[in-house]
């Protein structure tokens, strides 16, 4: 369902620092042609006002920090073709603002947005390199230029313009530069941004695995926000941390280079660096929080718990309890241990179900957290349902140990 530019735009001047005082970075797919790019613009302008953040003529060497960019809307988009050159040069006392669009991902052709939006301007005879200060002025609201991998992965990951930029790579196609080029994926999210994002054939709203970005360092991992499962409850885990403002600081030894120039590999086998010890006792609660038709209705539930962890190739388990049979407040008091190499990345998953022979067992509740925030000690840790939401009075009684 199409929906109109200014509608968005207010609706993302409404809202875009409800939860989080943090910049909100607008991604767009831009198939505008010159003078509609103008008149983005200007809509841009006239809605945003002070909002949005533009570099000095030049464009960014390095990126602010979130904390530079409070209230600050960043826009990225491929900028217009043989331009930005121009506009560094004439114009350096433009009063910006932002600009947002959305991705449309129902033909999978190889190519990315950015490919695809080029094509698309060549097709319909697009001269983007006869412009006007109006156009100069739409090139110059772009904070973070973005490109493509149109000639080839390793020069899209190496190539240096000289200052920030973005690449987008359908999942796909990441998932072939971390297997060829791994190390350079690397280097380039040391300074860059990179955007993941989810294949066309996914027509079922699914999500792949988002860790499999994180631990390479991409910043952008898109989803199909309405796919509820486990990727999407790992992202929710993500971002439980820093207060859940939005943005998680990576590790240090994702940012530098060791002596010999070597960057950290996700898949190198590493020494254990700690141990969690994962104690689950009881479930507290669940007789009133839980919905009643999430369930056998003629027996009450067996419930077990699952316990995990999603993280590097040598962190990734997942263990459960025994089931406690035909009770509201199950009672475990089981403990499990993790060996850790790669802590500070790591999630710790947790899952309740209803164990249900012969049928499917039910999904009962979950919570994701990362294990770099968790705190010793005795905790009473909410659940979520599906969607996220969390589920009143429903916890889990636990205790977390690192040795």
């Amino acid at each position: 369902m199409a929906v109109d530019l200014i509608k968005c735009l207010r609706s993302i001047k409404d809202h875009a620092f409800s939860a989080s005082a943090y910049p909100v970075i607008l991604t767009l797919e831009d198939h505008l042609t010159p003078d509609l790019q103008a008149k983005a613009a200007e809509m841009m302008k006239e809605i945003f006002m002070d909002m949005v953040y533009f570099p000095e003529a030049g464009g960014l060497k390095e990126f602010p920090s979130p904390e530079d960019l409070k209230y600050k809307i960043v826009i990225s988009t491929k900028p217009p073709k043989g331009n930005l050159k121009k506009d560094k040069d004439s114009e350096s006392d433009v009063s910006g603002k932002a600009s947002s669009d959305f991705s449309d991902d129902q033909v999978d052709d190889g190519k990315t947005e950015e490919e695809t939006s080029e094509a698309k301007n060549e097709e319909e005879g697009f001269d983007q390199e006869s412009s006007n200060l109006d156009f100069l002025t739409y090139s110059r609201l772009i904070a973070i230029p973005s490109g493509n991998a149109k000639n080839g992965l390793k020069e899209a990951l190496t190539i240096d313009n000289g200052g920030v930029r973005r690449l987008s790579l359908r999942e796909q196609k990441f998932k072939k530069a971390t297997e060829m080029y791994g190390t350079e994926v690397m280097k380039f999210t040391q300074k860059n941004l990179l955007r993941i994002y989810p294949k066309a054939t996914r027509v079922n709203s699914s999500n792949y695995r988002p860790y499999n970005g994180w631990m390479y360092g991409a910043q952008m991992v898109a989803f199909n926000m309405q796919g509820y499962g486990r990727a999407l409850w790992m992202m929710h885990g993500m971002f439980r941390g820093n207060g859940g403002c939005g943005y998680v600081k990576k590790p240090d030894f994702m940012m530098k280079n060791g002596l010999g120039g070597e960057v950290f590999d996700p898949k190198a086998k590493l020494p254990i660096k700690t141990t969690l010890k994962v104690k689950v006792y009881m479930g507290k609660g669940w007789d009133s929080g839980f919905q009643r038709t999430c369930f056998n209705t003629w027996s009450s539930p067996n419930f077990y718990t699952r316990v995990g962890i999603t993280g590097v190739r040598a962190d990734k388990v997942m263990k459960k309890t025994k089931k406690e049979e035909k009770t509201w407040e199950p009672f475990w008091d089981e403990e499990f241990e993790f060996q850790l190499t790669v802590p500070e990345l790591a999630l710790l998953r947790i899952e309740v179900h209803d164990y249900n022979m012969p049928e499917k067992d039910d999904f009962s509740g979950q919570t994701c957290l990362p294990v770099s925030e968790l705190r010793q000690g005795i905790r009473s840790v909410p659940l979520y349902d599906r969607k996220g939401e969390r589920l009143v009075s429903v916890t889990l009684l636990m205790r977390f140990h690192f040795v």
